[in-house]
């Protein structure tokens, strides 16, 4: 229960509509536990009449006089004045802590979201997309449900049993003991069960995230499962997976089938012992019928409010469990951030000392006492083998990373003390694994940035080389290119994604080797593109192919999280060495 003390700030934040909704719910708990009164009065004005009549073919003549009939037709117009007050109240009641509810939810999705946002690469790579989708769906839908169902109901069960209560211990104190006698067994039986459907929600918000994830990853990857013709398998795995949230589904549900029932013999029992308690005492002339009859209705009034009891514990067990699972989440910190730092215009210059790098996850060690100095408006490559340290170089230069040890300087700043969020304003990065959104062509090269001339998007296209195959889309530009850019081809992607990056315009441009899709022809023109663009910029080229860095005013070859080699493409061929060998290996291929 103690995860639920962080709504504290949600609930301050509507604390007038909250008291409001109390105060409506004690109205009408108090409306509706005083009617019973009233048919209790009106049943004995009837019973005295009738006692006081000597023959009962009298009784209906005596009902015409005005003096009875105005009685009754009093007690009836009170009956339904209360009647209609409570029905607004309630009606309020809901207004208020129902809606509550629905904005504590909405607030509650958008700091998770916002939360989202900051936390780094590291995070996305310990937690599965569909657990985090689940958690933003299905567990703040169920903190929902203690915020306003099981609020609402809980403020009013305390009401009618405190009215009802009241008014039968002022009847008759006896017979109200006698009527409540079975609520300790109830309580008994909560405090035993809560333990168990907390388990059990526990169990089943999990196999939920589960089965979200196994779902997510099916639909992301369904071009794969059907070329290998998986999908057989899958709907087999896909189905194991459902059994079991089905299984610990039915476990819950045997809990409820076990509690309810059992509740509601304890409210017949009470109901049944009433009747008797009650006709013993109206035959004693201890109470009157019209009393036995307002205890009557009061113990059928309670019985929704008792019965429910477990309902609203299985929805605040819930509500706890999910509320456990977001607050790991929002407490969730990046390792890398800073929103506070320094925000300016950068030139340009990036440079490592003595830079080591060991993954928190994996503890792999990708880079090795890393040192260099890129001047403002330089052209850098990095070659090397698969593993070498290339890709990680370029999320540190990207703050995706903090350094193990030693330092990254940005304009002779550390990059830590930069604005986080305006460096990489100023940074065109294009990664290896290219990433699309389902939205247009223009709106992805145009992401993120207000009020780009569309001549603008298409002079990157054209800088990209992928101006020509946007012009033989139907629609252009306006071609949805649909989720992660499944419509075109490797690329396509590729060079779209590139064109993102350079609309942007940047100080600093790293290409990722973001052209390994295309051809060597398209390759060569596009690289003759980037340097007319990355002109008086700093470029930083990642690549496998090293046939086109002969401009590059510097080559480092990595290995091994190492620098092995550095210099011009003359000076590099000169030595002899891994880069002339893979410059060498890579012509033979092309011949």
């Amino acid at each position: 229960m103690k995860s639920l003390l962080s709504l504290g700030k949600y609930f301050a934040r509507y604390k007038l509509r909250i008291l409001a909704g109390i105060l409506f719910v004690i109205a009408a708990n108090a409306f509706r536990t005083y009617n019973p009164k009233i048919v209790g009065q009106a049943i004995d004005e009837v019973v005295r009449f009738i006692q006081l009549q000597p023959r009962t073919d009298l009784v209906l003549e005596e009902l015409s006089e005005s003096g009875p009939l105005r009685k009754l037709f009093y007690f009836f117009i009170t009956y339904l004045g209360i009647a209609i007050l409570e029905g607004f109240f309630t009606f309020m009641m809901r207004q208020t802590i129902i809606v509550v509810s629905r904005y504590v939810e909405y607030d509650i999705k958008n700091d998770l979201y916002n939360h989202f946002q900051r936390l780094d690469t590291s995070f996305y790579k310990r937690n599965n997309t569909g657990d985090l989708m689940n958690r933003i769906t299905e567990d703040v839908s169920r903190v929902r449900m203690f915020i306003g169902p099981a609020l609402m109901y809980s403020v009013n069960l305390f009401f009618t049993i405190a009215f009802a209560i009241f008014f039968m211990a002022n009847t008759n104190m006896q017979l109200t003991a006698v009527a409540l006698l079975p609520l300790p067994v109830l309580s008994v039986l909560i405090y035993f069960i809560n333990d168990s459907i907390e388990k059990s929600a526990t169990l089943v918000q999990e196999k939920l995230s589960d089965l979200t994830t196994f779902a997510q990853q099916v639909f992301s990857g369904i071009r794969v499962i059907q070329s290998y013709a998986r999908e057989s398998d899958i709907i087999k795995n896909f189905e194991k997976e459902g059994k079991l949230y089905r299984a610990h589904n039915l476990s819950m549900a045997k809990i409820d089938a076990f509690y309810f029932p059992t509740m509601n013999l304890m409210i017949g029992l009470s109901l049944l012992i009433t009747i008797y308690v009650g006709g013993l005492k109206v035959g004693n002339g201890e109470i009157s019928a019209g009393n036995l009859a307002e205890f009557i209705m009061y113990v059928n009034m309670l019985m929704w409010p008792v019965s429910s009891l477990g309902w609203v514990a299985s929805l605040v067990q819930r509500a706890a469990v999910s509320m456990g699972r977001i607050n790991t989440l929002m407490n969730a910190q990046p390792l890398t951030g800073n929103t506070q730092g320094i925000k300016k215009e950068i030139k340009g210059k990036i440079e490592f000392r003595n830079v080591s790098f060991v993954y928190p996850d994996s503890g792999l060690e990708a880079l090795k006492n890393i040192s260099f100095t890129i001047q403002a408006g330089q052209r850098w490559a990095i070659v090397g083998p698969t593993g070498s340290g290339k890709t990680t170089l370029a999320e540190l230069i990207m703050r995706m990373y903090d350094v193990s040890s030693g330092e990254i300087l940005i304009d002779d700043i550390n990059i830590k003390n930069w604005n986080l969020q305006d460096l990489r304003r100023q940074i065109g990065y294009v990664p290896q694994d290219v990433f699309l959104f389902s939205d247009t062509v223009e709106e992805n090269i145009a992401f993120g940035l207000k009020n780009i001339e569309e001549s603008q998007i298409k002079s990157t296209a054209l800088q990209a080389a992928v101006n020509e195959d946007i012009e033989r889309f139907n629609k252009g530009y306006k071609t949805i290119i649909g989720e992660r850019g499944v419509t075109l081809s490797g690329g396509q992607k590729q060079r779209l994604s590139l064109a993102r990056a350079l609309a942007r315009n940047p100080k600093m441009l790293i290409l990722d080797d973001c052209l390994s899709a295309v051809d060597v022809t398209t390759e060569k023109r596009i690289q003759q593109q980037i340097m007319y663009a990355s002109d008086g910029k700093t470029l930083l080229l990642i690549t496998h192919r090293v046939h086109l860095l002969a401009e590059f005013d510097q080559i480092l070859v990595m290995k091994s999280g190492a620098i092995i080699e550095r210099g011009t493409h003359q000076e590099l061929m000169n030595k002899n060495g891994l880069y002339a060998a893979l410059f060498h290996a890579q012509n033979m291929r092309r011949v």
